[in-house]
């Protein structure tokens, strides 16, 4: 089972950072599929997938309580040590605190689970991304925004802007529209199904393509106790804390290794993005590598014991 799941993984990664390095795919072409993952393939999957369940499939609020609950307290964590144990600014503290809190989910998540579990994996990636996506990120553009903020400047006005960004996530609207499908018992034409179907199919090959072409430039230069910090948060700490938090809530033996492997990913890409927006990136970058490369063998180990839970 090891061996199916990684050396697929680790040989399109492997190819996606050839293909960077030799220049055979330009970064702006890596760009580019990034954002057709993000904008078409992955949530053509997230339809496609939602659509074709019911309600009692997809809804489990012991699962979103947990995970949301874990990922809050970590991001709390993190947030109050880089600013006050690390003295960063308010910026920098909410841009660092979304590493520490927030996995790679739509890349890593989405490749792993769909060769575990297939199109079942759309429940729990959903349930994760609404999490990560309306939570983490929105509370990370909330601290950011207003570390910047100026005098006189409204912050209702800050709020409503960010979350009007969250809520034009191409992710989160096909969240959205699946579960109106579900809601509304909405069957997708069969050609329409086909054709997302068709779509979604690309989302993990594509994604672990970006992943390996994303690692060029990355690099473990101006490491600090900091970066140690925010790797040991994200790829051991927070599976522990989440697989702690579902057990307590006696999920059953699937939903808890799949929300543990979730929270055992690296960091996600978008984390070095907004970092450089907000001009954090000299502290973000060397953790992002280091979780990238940790959280593979956390995740491989996890993996091992994947007969066992998923049975």
């Amino acid at each position: 089972m090891l061996v199916n799941i990684l050396f697929p993984i680790c040989a399109i990664v492997a190819l996606g950072f050839v293909a960077a390095r030799t220049q055979f795919i330009s970064p702006t072409g890596i760009t580019a599929l990034s954002q057709f993952v993000m904008k078409v393939s992955l949530p053509a999957f997230l339809i496609q997938a939602l659509a074709s369940k019911n309600l009692s499939d997809i809804w489990s609020p012991e699962y979103f309580i947990a995970y949301a609950g874990g990922s809050l307290l970590l991001y709390a964590l993190v947030f109050f040590c880089c600013r006050y144990a690390f003295k960063n600014t308010l910026t920098e503290s909410g841009v660092l605190a979304m590493g520490g809190s927030m996995s790679n989910t739509g890349f890593i998540g989405t490749a792993i689970l769909t060769l575990l579990i297939g199109s079942h994996s759309a429940i729990y990636l959903s349930l994760t991304l609404i999490v990560e996506n309306l939570l983490i990120v929105t509370l990370m553009l909330v601290m950011a925004e207003r570390g910047l903020q100026t005098a006189g400047q409204d912050k209702a006005s800050i709020l409503k802007g960010t979350l009007q960004r969250i809520l034009k996530n191409p992710v989160i609207i096909s969240i959205v529209l699946g579960i109106l499908c579900i809601l509304l018992d909405i069957r997708l034409p069969a050609l329409l199904e086909r054709t997302l179907q068709m779509l979604g199919q690309t989302a993990s090959p594509l994604a672990l393509f970006v992943i390996g072409g994303s690692l060029i430039g990355m690099s473990f230069r101006s490491v600090t106790l900091l970066s140690w910090f925010l790797t040991l948060v994200k790829v051991v700490v927070m599976p522990a804390v989440i697989f702690g938090l579902l057990w307590a809530f006696e999920v059953n033996r699937e939903m808890l290794f799949i929300g543990t492997l979730l929270a055992a990913l690296p960091m996600p890409i978008a984390f070095g993005i907004f970092a450089q927006h907000y001009g954090a990136q000299d502290k973000a970058l060397p953790p992002l590598v280091l979780s990238t490369l940790f959280g593979f063998i956390v995740v491989a180990v996890l993996l091992t014991q994947s007969d066992a839970y998923l049975g």
